[in-house]
């Protein structure tokens, strides 16, 4: 099941159209996207044994060829987690020991964006992260790592876009603000629950500037795997319906490159994960 936030509403996106959860159920879901997220069972349910009509006017492949009416999956978690250095090709190019635990900070929700949103630029040295990103859908505390896949909702395709003056300023650095800016955390282009995904742990990923290949990996590659991420925050923080963790980013950001290689105005950034969808976002002054 693709849910996905169609200017503003919860929809079931399908090849043969979409399906507006709260008028095709009678109001029994709301309309809102958040609120799908968390009764992600119940949708599938209903949609096997109800099997409502689809609007054919809006289908899977109108959306992924004009995506400009589609936001955010979630668009106000309560918790949004990232994990830094989360693949070992990553550590070697920022020349960061691998760390022994994952390395966590947090985004704020005012950043997140949707699939074709423009990313305004206010430095001249803002970079890319593409990431798997994981929504939950049953929260709770002390998950074991065995359970976690039964918590989450669905994957998306998302960029820990970064500032990295700020980010790198001050000792020790603060990584959250300079990755909260407007439109800097955008995700979907949909919600992709895990029974569309043929192997949900080994997920393809790339990511292209104006055309450029920039980065190129794998899920599997991942140092803490997403049932370790679920299970280790959750040790430590109650994990909340909606809530969003960035995964972490590959090797090939701008900072690492000699010399380093930033977004301008005008430029596209273009993200994929296998399965998942694409991001298309364009580049803008401030």
């Amino acid at each position: 099941m693709k849910l996905a936030n169609l200017d503003g509403r919860a929809v079931v996106v399908t090849p043969e159209g979409v399906i507006d959860l709260n008028t095709a159920s009678g109001g029994r879901f709301s309309a809102s996207p958040d609120a799908a997220v968390t009764r992600i069972a119940e949708i599938r349910q209903w949609l096997t044994a109800g099997r409502p009509q689809a609007d054919p006017r809006t289908t899977l492949a109108t959306l992924e060829s004009d995506p400009s009416r589609l936001g955010p999956p979630v668009t106000d978690p309560r918790q949004i987690f990232a994990i830094g250095l989360n693949y070992a090709d990553h550590s070697s190019e920022t020349n960061t020991p691998v760390p022994d635990a994952p390395l966590v900070f947090s985004k704020w929700p005012s950043s997140l964006a949707g699939p074709a949103a423009e990313i305004p630029l206010p430095t001249e040295t803002v970079d890319w992260e593409l990431e798997l990103v994981v929504v939950i859908g049953e929260g709770g505390r002390d998950i074991p790592a065995e359970r976690a896949f039964d918590h989450i909702a669905g994957f998306c395709v998302g960029q820990d876009i970064s500032e990295r003056t700020k980010q790198l300023a001050g000792t020790p650095p603060q990584f959250g603000l300079a990755k909260s800016h407007r439109n800097f955390s955008p995700i979907g282009p949909w919600l992709t629950t895990l029974d569309e995904l043929e192997n949900p742990t080994d997920l393809a990923l790339s990511a292209t500037y104006d055309g450029d290949t920039v980065q190129k990996a794998r899920t599997s590659d991942l140092i803490f795997d997403i049932p370790t991420l679920i299970s280790y925050l959750s040790s430590v923080c109650e994990l909340r319906p909606a809530d969003v963790i960035f995964t972490g980013t590959p090797s090939g950001v701008g900072l690492a490159r000699k010399p380093p290689r930033f977004m301008a105005p005008g430029g596209v950034l273009r993200s994929s994960i296998e399965g998942l969808g694409t991001l298309t976002n364009t580049c803008t002054a401030p």
